[in-house]
């Protein structure tokens, strides 16, 4: 773990701390409840936390709504809203996840670090529209039903960033078949078969 920075991202030594508080918990809590593949905890770092940070530099500078979709452990929205607490004060950040003890974590993780954000423990479908200019969802389902989402809870400009893996490709046109959207293909900076897909201006078909 680097004491300057996370995925190019240069944050002070107290962001750090607050990432190293929730990686604590992360593992603390993991135990109890299946916040990530135990398989994955040794590699946390890498695998979830600068996974997640990438997100922020693809985000428009002037955003002020981020809706994370199905945040289960908080990736990647806990981490954009604990980096972001820093480098993005203007951004409010809404984790939306049904999993009552899942969303008991997030909420703890909150309190324990100091950072600000909402958590909403519904189903996405049912929550109002937010508005969100930004909108990101970790592993949650194929592009086509995230596409949806992103309608319901995205403001005219939105942005969508998803992280997809090797199987991007094929998702991307079967999404293709019922919805209209401009996508950007970024390397991820932690998988070299996996993307994040940066979407735009999605219509249905």
């Amino acid at each position: 773990m680097s004491g300057e920075g996370i995925a190019g991202l240069n944050v002070s030594r107290e962001t750090m701390g607050r990432l190293e508080t929730y990686l604590e918990l992360l593992a603390k809590w993991n135990s109890k409840i299946n916040l990530v593949s135990k398989s994955t905890l040794d590699h946390a770092w890498t695998r979830h936390f600068v996974d997640s940070a990438q997100l922020l530099e693809l985000a428009p500078d002037d955003a002020k709504i981020w809706i994370d979709m199905g945040s289960g452990g908080g990736f990647p929205g806990l981490v954009i809203a604990i980096i972001g607490a820093e480098l993005r004060p203007a951004l409010s950040v809404t984790l939306m996840e049904s999993d009552q003890r899942k969303c008991a974590f997030l909420r703890n993780v909150l309190r324990e670090t100091g950072v600000a954000a909402q958590v909403l423990s519904k189903r996405i479908e049912q929550i109002d529209p937010t508005g969100a200019d930004v909108i990101s969802a970790r592993a949650l389902a194929p592009l086509h039903v995230l596409l949806g989402f992103a309608v319901h809870h995205g403001a005219p400009n939105l942005t969508a960033l998803f992280p997809k893996g090797e199987s991007w490709k094929s998702e991307v046109e079967a999404a293709e078949r019922e919805w209209r959207f401009q996508h950007e293909v970024w390397p991820s900076k932690t998988n070299p078969e996996a993307v994040v897909l940066r979407i735009k201006e999605i219509e249905h078909v």
